[in-house]
């Protein structure tokens, strides 16, 4: 799971980017996790997949809309999705955002703007109002483009149909500064996570003795080691409980060797148990 810094060009005659992917296998794309300084609007139609919005990890079934603030480490919205997936992604700077002072609709978007750097997603309602809308921003030129994206933003100030997906913000220069620790953390967790997972071998990647590299990485994470692996587990659960593998199926695939323990964890992690998930799919 590396983790880089990406550089976003805009689009030809314009001030922001839009990507409007579809038709494309998900095997030929990269997911991968990452920051930018630009504001991001990332709307999935449909389908299933994995949202890692800084601290935050959770699987999503029906599409999903988020806006994500400036610098917040993330990962694409097609990770563990399936085909046919399609998506719009948004990038832009504030600072292209021309917004009147001591204006109501100014004060709301600036807030939705600042409320972003803990990641807020919307609802599939919401979602579903604003996916022609998106529709038309990607195919728009010249002025009409900007001001659609103004209208957009304006559509997401007002709802009150959103969470927020952190309690905290994860500041980009936790990430950059440890980044070769934490992609060989990382990296260990997703290829090892079906099997036992040793903290001590974490943190002889890490280059740390054992007291240092808890200390390190719940600073980085604002998580645990084990809080990580579990999360990240429970997360390929539900993922395989979605593709109709059983729950036993699902507990032992993911490194549980107890059938107890992976419902206790699976429900502290989805506020849910696992035969409720499947009943709710």
């Amino acid at each position: 799971m590396k983790v880089i810094l990406e550089h976003i060009t805009p689009d030809e005659n314009s001030s922001f980017k839009v990507l409007h992917i579809k038709d494309v296998p998900i095997s030929e794309l990269n997911w991968q996790y990452h920051y930018h300084v630009e504001f991001e609007i990332v709307c999935v139609f449909n389908g299933k997949g994995t949202r890692h919005v800084g601290y935050h990890k959770s699987h999503f079934e029906d599409g999903a809309l988020a806006l994500i603030g400036s610098n917040i480490p993330h990962s694409g919205f097609g990770l563990n999705a399936t085909d046919p997936h399609e998506e719009i992604v948004v990038l832009f700077r504030e600072e292209i955002l021309s917004l009147p002072e001591g204006e109501a609709d100014t004060a709301a978007i600036k807030k939705l703007l600042e409320m972003s750097r803990y990641g807020v997603l919307f609802s599939s309602k919401i979602k579903n109002l604003l996916i022609p809308k998106l529709e038309k921003l990607a195919s728009a030129e010249g002025y009409t483009r900007y001001l659609l994206l103004l209208d957009i933003l304006f559509h997401l100030s007002k709802t009150e149909e959103y969470e927020v997906m952190n309690t905290e913000v994860m500041p980009y220069t936790i990430v950059s500064r440890n980044r070769n620790r934490l992609e060989a953390v990382f990296t260990y967790v997703e290829n090892g996570y079906q099997n036992d997972i040793d903290i001590m071998q974490a943190a002889n990647l890490a280059n740390l003795t054992k007291p240092a590299f808890c200390n390190f990485f719940k600073k980085a994470t604002s998580l645990t080691f084990v809080e990580f692996v579990n999360r990240y587990r429970i997360d390929k659960a539900c993922i395989l409980l979605s593709q109709e593998k059983s729950i036993a199926e699902s507990c032992y695939a993911t490194g549980f060797n107890n059938i107890t323990y992976f419902n206790k964890i699976f429900k502290k992690y989805t506020n849910t148990t696992p035969g409720q998930f499947i009943k709710n799919l």
